[in-house]
């Protein structure tokens, strides 16, 4: 709970990286009920990265009459010279609640402004979040961003610590904005001898979720390099059984060119290791 008082103080002080309403039927289900449908949800970037959404309070508020929701005010969040930015609510139906919650002030101004009356619901508190009828997996797709999948016959050579680990003349290169391009080659372009399976999953709300393996070579483990799904979703389908490394851990030569590794905070971590990021 307090890193929920902590962010709303931060969102209803400095305002949200951004937002936007978007018309999608949002659909929110918790403890055999749909707690609110609305067409009026709004995409909050809490941070830089992907948004959440948020709801209007008085439209939870209506909802909570016909679906039996029960919603309990409790703490009160304020700001460093007092004023009032918000309050922690509990959400109650059929015995089971949440508490995760916070609703935003009515009359928050500046850059919290577009927050006022809104309600933040803890995403992975509730059982299940739809667009229209669509289940959201992980966290609410980032309207701004898309996955782009195309084949090449462009040959790609992987190696780990100067031992060729990979090579293929058919890959296909998926393209999600603001990220490398990352290419996916099929499994037996793998030199098999090099690979060690790993218990490491980790999940994607474009592709879905992700399965690892290690590569050893000269008895070095460099854990968890090459990932692949098994069932994607359906708009990266393309790479169904195919497997990628981290640009950023390997050597990749395509098309006869070494390329250069990028800079980003998969390079940084193991996959395991990564969490999601936030403000506070």
């Amino acid at each position: 709970m307090a890193d929920l008082k902590k962010l709303a103080i931060k969102l209803g002080t400095d305002g949200p990286h951004k937002v936007l309403a978007t018309s999608r039927m949002i659909k929110i289900l918790y403890n055999g009920s749909y707690i609110l449908q609305t067409t009026n949800a709004v995409f909050c970037w809490e941070h830089p990265f992907y948004p959440q959404f948020y709801v209007s309070r008085k439209e939870l508020e209506a909802s909570s009459k016909q679906v039996g929701l029960s919603i309990i005010e409790g703490e009160m969040y304020k700001s460093d010279d007092g004023t009032e930015v918000g309050k922690q609510l509990k959400l109650e139906v059929g015995g089971k609640s949440i508490d995760k919650v916070v609703a935003f002030s009515d009359s928050l101004s500046g850059d919290a402004e577009p927050l006022a009356g809104l309600v933040k619901i803890d995403f992975d508190s509730v059982d299940a979040w739809f667009e229209e009828d669509t289940p959201v997996f992980v966290h609410p797709k980032d309207p701004f961003k898309r996955v782009d999948i195309v084949a090449s016959k462009r040959p790609i050579r992987v190696s780990v610590d100067g031992q060729v680990v990979a090579e293929t003349s058919m890959s296909s290169h998926l393209y999600e904005t603001m990220l490398p391009t990352r290419f996916y080659m099929p499994f037996t372009a793998l030199d098999p001898s090099v690979l060690r399976p790993s218990k490491t999953r980790t999940r994607c709300p474009y592709k879905g979720e992700a399965e690892y393996y290690s590569v050893e070579v000269n008895g070095q483990l460099h854990e968890d390099i090459i990932w692949y799904y098994r069932t994607p979703t359906l708009e990266s389908g393309p790479i169904v059984g195919l497997v990628c490394f981290y640009n950023e851990k390997v050597d990749i030569e395509l098309d006869g060119k070494m390329l250069d590794r990028p800079d980003t905070h998969f390079g940084k971590s193991k996959p395991s290791e990564n969490k999601k990021p936030s403000i506070v």
